[in-house]
């Protein structure tokens, strides 16, 4: 559909909606129309996919929405040079159905299958292997983009370096992204060589994920942020390679149940967090060693529960992600744990990992060397923002960043110090496209 209609809007994270005029394209002819009849009725736009993104970055209340959904075709696939274009609206969900049996995976992929190509890209998103093959951004090789004047450009590194890279990671705001040509890789089987192993405290993960980096293409842990003392940090290292012999079938996907409604907001205390967290980290202990797993267990267990964010209660969560550098990754990352610890706001999901050196292409992308800690913080209110407000402080003074697909309420003092290059960014971004994120962080 080319003209714009009424539709509630929520961000990922259910503390942010607001009523938004949204266009429904069916085919990518359409869009010029689309982009046109928002540039004349005074609109600024934004082109949004499966809505994944927790906080705001996906919102535009005050303009309007492209939904990309119905965009999501395969265009083209070229096996023996493994490069597929496909629409922007295609999630990975459909094209993994595609390629996984044919002999190839995704270069990156975050830990939801559920998002589409296009917020990918404008996301430039990470995954559990980025020590080996950095952000999703650095195997696109072409995009389509368009621009406000209903002008749809063709980019590559080569050809608009610079357009090229603020659209990568760039958050939608240098257009809509109409297709991408992404590189993809190839494997043997639809199954995960896996390891768990169990660690007790901050230090013993460090020593983990530096023996790992080099021997598995996937790293990644979860950890009990409520634990205190000589128990900072613990929780259970995950690291695997793609297995050399197994079935190329990637099965019918891993939901086992879909959350039918929000979970009453007591249900979500220090308590029933603690609890979850210590039985947590026993079972993995319990069932730690190496097994093969199927791949969409090993890359996707959030999507085993649809909806889950709907654990927290109808007034939501907030996520906080943040990246702090090498120097000083260890006490920053434990400040942060012992901050967590003492507030008792903890986190049902608690992820830890490090990046590695290696080059994001987008001027906004989030990833840098060091650490990653990023955590869903149930929405209590005033409680919870002073306990983000004093995490904000710990990164900051680290010299570290938040990322902005992962945020709903970032200080716009946090953005501006974690991406220097944001002005020259805004060179780039097209004056018919906008978002509720930009506004804030960009006029403050």
């Amino acid at each position: 559909m080319t003209r714009f209609e009424l539709a509630d809007v929520r961000s990922w994270g259910n503390v942010l909606q607001a009523e938004h005029h949204a266009a429904f394209p069916a085919w990518r002819d359409q869009l010029a129309r689309i982009v046109l009849s928002g540039r004349q009725e005074g609109r600024t736009l934004l082109a949004t996919g499966l809505r994944r993104s927790y906080g705001d970055s996906g919102l535009n209340p005050e303009g309007g929405l492209i939904d990309m959904t119905g965009l999501d075709r395969i265009i083209d696939f070229d096996r023996e040079r493994r490069l597929v274009r496909v629409e922007a609206g295609l999630s990975f969900d459909a094209l993994l159905g595609v390629i996984v049996r044919q002999g190839f995976f995704l270069p990156v992929t975050p830990g939801t299958r559920f998002v589409t190509m296009g917020g990918a890209v404008a996301n430039d998103v990470h995954g559990k292997n980025h020590h080996i093959n950095g952000t999703i951004g650095r195997w696109v090789r072409r995009i389509g983009l368009m621009r406000s004047n209903g002008e749809e450009l063709e980019l590559t590194l080569e050809s608009d370096p610079q357009l090229f890279s603020a659209t990568i990671g760039g958050l939608g705001l240098t257009g809509a992204i109409t297709w991408v040509e992404l590189e993809v890789l190839p494997i043997e089987s639809a199954v995960m060589d896996a390891e768990n192993i169990p660690f007790d405290n901050l230090d013993m993960f460090f020593s983990l994920a530096a023996e790992s980096d080099n021997a598995f293409d996937y790293t990644v842990s979860w950890i009990d942020c409520l634990a205190k003392g000589a128990s900072l940090g613990r929780g259970i290292f995950t690291r695997g390679n793609h297995a050399k012999t197994g079935s190329r079938l990637p099965g019918r996907g891993n939901t086992k149940f879909t959350m039918p409604l929000s979970l009453p907001r007591l249900c979500m205390n220090r308590y029933s967090i603690s609890a979850f967290n210590s039985l947590y980290f026993w079972n993995g202990k319990r069932k730690a060693g190496r097994q093969n797993i199927p791949i969409y267990q090993f890359f996707y267990p959030l999507d085993s529960i649809g909806r889950w964010n709907r654990m927290y209660g109808s007034k939501g969560m907030f996520q906080f992600q943040s990246v702090v550098p090498p120097a000083v990754e260890k006490d920053a990352t434990k400040e942060m744990l012992k901050t967590i610890s003492a507030s008792g706001q903890g986190s049902f999901l608690a992820v830890l990992k490090t990046f590695g050196a290696i080059y994001s292409p987008g001027m906004l992308s989030f990833p840098r060397p060091g650490t990653t800690l990023a955590l869903d913080f149930p929405n209590h209110g005033e409680t919870t923002s002073r306990l983000m407000a004093r995490l904000d402080d710990i990164v900051l003074e680290a010299g570290g960043r938040l990322y902005p697909a992962k945020d709903g309420r970032m200080p716009a003092r946090m953005f501006k110090a974690g991406y220097p290059a944001w002005q020259d960014f805004a060179k780039y971004v097209d004056s018919g496209f906008s978002s509720h994120f930009w506004k804030r962080v960009s006029q403050e």
